[in-house]
């Protein structure tokens, strides 16, 4: 069942939308778990995208399987989708730096509140983000400290790996820290480029959700056995790589690839010269779990993210 959970006047005569499509078992109870499944908080963020359509569709094809609830919020910033950009156009605010929203508030701050208060009472919800255009990310699971309770939640995932993190990966003001703060267990998980769909994460990711929605008694169809993910908590190492120089970055190295400390991660080089501004090595042994896909780099950009090893 479609339903509009948000809806706010703009100019011209036209309407803002954000939309909800629940699914449920014919014969309900009143007794079942809710899950929410939630994407497109960046407007350039479309890996979500392919994964709500394979789980509607999967859901469709064995209502008999379904034994909860399932809320689908594929795309909760349709402005910045549709003008193919990361903020809300106009105002240019970050819809996931603006929770819990305020009733009394601005536009997103509306839309924000509205949200939050119809997954208000939900089990469990999966908040879907892709990285940015410039870096390209695994399958990922990113929780706080505050929320290690969610770690076999998180395994369930089907991700390669888990990031528990305190520093500001996981923000207050985000979906995230405000349905964890109201009882929601919520997981955060980002994977693929911006402006692209990785349909091979997506299909990995779909699967660990049905894992969840089995665990959770959501699902009772067939599920696979989810891989065992890395787990990297404050004492494992994640050393980032930032450019020392500005140019075209041509890496070396692929994604989720294992690396040693001194081997050639990339180039920097100089296409008006024809020279190498700067050619980069490996800190330490470990696995490239972030990698820049946007070639163009400035000093200080962010070239890589290894996983584990000693520098």
């Amino acid at each position: 069942m479609i339903k509009t959970v948000v809806s706010v006047g703009l100019p011209v005569t036209e309407t803002l939308h954000i939309k909800r499509n629940r699914l449920k078992p014919e014969h309900c109870t009143g007794e079942e778990k809710r899950i929410c499944i939630v994407t497109g908080i960046h407007g350039d963020e479309l890996e979500g995208q392919y994964i709500c359509y394979e789980l509607i569709r999967r859901l469709k094809e064995q209502p008999e399987c379904l034994t909860g609830i399932v809320d689908v919020y594929p795309c909760v910033n349709p402005l910045g989708m549709e003008t193919i950009t990361r903020r809300v156009p106009t105002f240019d605010l970050d819809m996931n730096r603006s929770f819990p929203g305020n009733m009394e508030g601005d536009m997103t701050e509306y839309a924000a509140a509205r949200l939050l208060e119809d997954m208000q009472g939900a089990d469990f919800c999966v908040d879907l983000h892709a990285s940015n255009i410039f870096l390209r990310e695994i399958p990922q699971v990113r929780l706080t400290k505050e929320q290690e309770q969610l770690l076999p939640y998180a395994k369930l995932l089907n991700a390669d790996f888990v990031w528990m993190h305190s520093s500001p990966t996981v923000r207050p003001a985000t979906l995230y820290h405000s349905l964890n703060a109201v009882g929601v267990p919520t997981l955060a998980v980002e994977m693929g480029v911006g402006m692209r769909i990785t349909k091979e994460f997506g299909d990995q990711l779909l699967e660990g959700i049905f894992c969840l929605m089995k665990e959770l008694g959501i699902w009772q169809g067939a599920t696979i056995t989810p891989k065992e993910p890395i787990v990297s908590t404050e004492s494992s190492a994640v050393t980032l790589i930032h450019a020392e120089a500005s140019g075209i970055f041509l890496p070396n190295v692929a994604h989720w690839m294992g690396i040693h400390k001194g081997d050639v991660v990339g180039d920097i080089v100089n296409s008006l010269t024809g020279e190498v501004e700067e050619h980069i090595l490996a800190p330490c042994d470990g696995m490239v779990f972030t990698l820049r896909e946007y070639p163009v780099v400035y000093r200080g950009s962010l070239i890589a993210r290894i996983l584990g090893g000693e520098c």
